[in-house]
């Protein structure tokens, strides 16, 4: 296994599988160095640093440097993959996705419906998410539950360098249009990565920690803090499934159910917002199915029904904690 960060492991599998396969190419804002020029020393691979060497190894029909203009670079997205090709697509933040919500939403989204399955749109869309860096309300958003919400599109949000590899494989191979979500805050973050044609299939969660107290459904960013968390209860004897989603579309709803059917207690962590989010949407689901084998009230741990505040003070209550997952877990286990 070799170790690296979790944008080396973005890089690494899109380099991998552009050399694989000659029918995926690259599109995005500053992917190359910027708008009309050749690459160079200026050409550090975006704002992220996920698409260095690209260019040099693939060439100005591969890699594609495009203007300012979200809804530009789906659509171009959408036709390259109508046409056989494979693009992936970067948004460089996953909030300007508002502007190309017509192309995602009512075109990639509905193309293979709309053509009675005659044709196929296997489409990435890469994009940065998340708060934590005082970037203000337009640069900080948790956009999954948006995207979940929305038919014929596969929602994917790795927490590791393992399941970047792994998960962005697939979703390059996948024949459907991919969403897929990286947290900023993971980007420098190191992890071991499985050696060979390594994928991990949609729809199957990850369990990380085992317990038989109480079930703790998150994703992203999140899974880190629930960890955290978990680690330190198990210390006092208090158990805690801690289950990675990796993909909120599919879902994997046999995992939650299962473990819920056992700790009869669900905690859901979630960086969105609460209303309509995949936080509702779980809690409803074990409502639905699970209801007789729950032993306190569902909890929510996720952020108010408000933009990201820009102050850090702000932000850092805003956000959910360590400490406001710990509370959750005592809270629900003290009920009676």
């Amino acid at each position: 296994m070799a170790n690296m960060m979790y944008r080396e492991a973005v890089l690494r599998t899109i380099f991998e599988e552009m050399e694989r396969d000659e029918n995926v190419v690259m599109l995005g804002e500053d992917i190359v160095g910027g708008m009309g020029t050749a690459g160079g020393p200026e050409a550090i691979g975006g704002i992220w640093s996920t698409s260095t060497g690209l260019f040099g190894k693939f060439g100005a029909n591969r890699v594609i440097d495009t203007p300012i203009s979200e809804s530009a670079i789906i659509g171009a997205a959408n036709g390259l993959a109508l046409s056989g090709k494979r693009p992936i697509a970067e948004l460089m933040f996953a909030d300007f996705i508002g502007v190309s919500l017509d192309q995602i939403w009512n075109q990639m989204g509905k193309f293979r419906y709309m053509f009675g399955g005659k044709s196929k749109c296997p489409a990435v869309v890469r994009m940065a998410y998340g708060a934590g860096f005082n970037a203000a309300p337009q640069h900080s958003q948790s956009v999954h539950s948006l995207l979940t919400s929305m038919p014929g599109l596969k929602v994917v949000i790795p927490s590791t360098p393992a399941d970047v590899v792994g998960l962005l494989r697939t979703a390059i191979r996948d024949d459907d249009p991919v969403m897929f979500l990286e947290h900023k805050a993971l980007y420098a973050t190191k992890g071991e990565v499985p050696d060979g044609d390594y994928t991990i299939p949609f729809g199957h969660a990850r369990l990380t920690r085992a317990g038989q107290d109480v079930t703790i459904v998150t994703c992203g960013l999140m899974v880190g803090f629930c960890e955290r968390v978990a680690d330190k209860l198990a210390k006092e004897g208090i158990g805690c499934d801690v289950i990675d989603l990796r993909t909120t579309s599919p879902l994997d709803e046999e995992a939650i159910l299962d473990s819920v059917e056992v700790t009869g207690r669900l905690i859901v962590v979630d960086e969105s917002t609460p209303r309509c989010s995949i936080a509702t949407d779980i809690v409803a689901l074990v409502a639905e199915k699970a209801y007789s084998s729950l032993k306190a009230p569902s909890v929510m741990v996720t952020p108010p029904h408000t933009p990201v505040p820009f102050a850090r003070e702000l932000e850092s209550a805003y956000l959910p904690s360590t400490d406001k997952i710990e509370a959750a877990v005592r809270k629900i286990l003290a009920w009676r």
